[in-house]
């Protein structure tokens, strides 16, 4: 997985945010740091939009476990994204169960693949709320 991570990140940040394979969803780059270790690591993930926040979803395919860096937000929720071209701090924080309902619903009808996600695990996937600090 990690040699698939690093290659959308060069695609990405070789093409202005753009990856080919990825031409219908939007993608950032999320670099966070290692709950244990304190490592700055950054994945490339599918995001939507709400107002001004990024929302992104912890579906890891539909695996039976949260992917980790969803473990990684919760231990150290400062982070960072690039957007296009453009790099944000963030905080990040689990959405809760109303603020989930609604984004589920933004979330699954924008890519319906987050819905057959749900389908494959008995965990509730979580959502997670990026907000830029000001």
């Amino acid at each position: 997985m990690s040699d698939w991570n690093a290659k959308v990140i060069d695609e990405f940040r070789s093409n202005e945010g753009k990856v080919a394979s990825f031409a219908r969803q939007p993608l950032l780059l999320l670099t966070h740091h290692g709950a244990k270790t304190g490592s700055a690591r950054t994945n490339p993930l599918a995001y939507f939009r709400d107002g001004d926040d990024y929302v992104i979803v912890a579906s890891k395919g539909g695996a039976p476990t949260n992917p980790d860096w969803y473990h990684n937000l919760l231990a150290h929720p400062d982070a960072t994204i690039e957007v296009g071209t453009d790099e944000l701090a963030v905080t990040a924080r689990p959405a809760d169960e109303q603020e989930r309902e609604r984004l589920w619903a933004l979330i699954t009808s924008a890519n319906p693949a987050f819905a057959e996600y749900e389908t494959k695990t008995e965990r509730r996937i979580p959502v997670v709320i990026l907000t830029p600090v000001v």
